[in-house]
């Protein structure tokens, strides 16, 4: 039986949205040293969220590779944020 790639899709932007503090006060988000940006950064993986919610919503089932790529690009941004102490 194949795994439920939508329900894994789901999943990952729980996850995510978990891990990252896409709430966070912008002055403190600009406020010390800058590795990358990660202002826009931010913004780049909520509106990446946003987007697959809403594909999922309208029922577009995703694939593996989708799957993947948003998972590699939310590391990075947790990656980033961590070496701006933001995380």
């Amino acid at each position: 039986m194949k795994p439920d790639v939508s329900a894994a899709m789901r999943g990952l932007i729980q996850e995510v949205k978990r891990a990252i503090p896409f709430d966070m006060p912008a002055a403190r988000i600009c406020g010390g040293r800058c590795i990358g940006c990660p202002k826009k950064l931010l913004n780049y993986l909520e509106a990446e969220l946003e987007h697959w919610q809403s594909r999922l919503d309208g029922g577009h089932v995703p694939s593996f590779g989708d799957l993947s790529r948003l998972g590699r690009s939310s590391q990075k941004v947790y990656t980033a944020l961590q070496k701006n102490q933001l995380v």
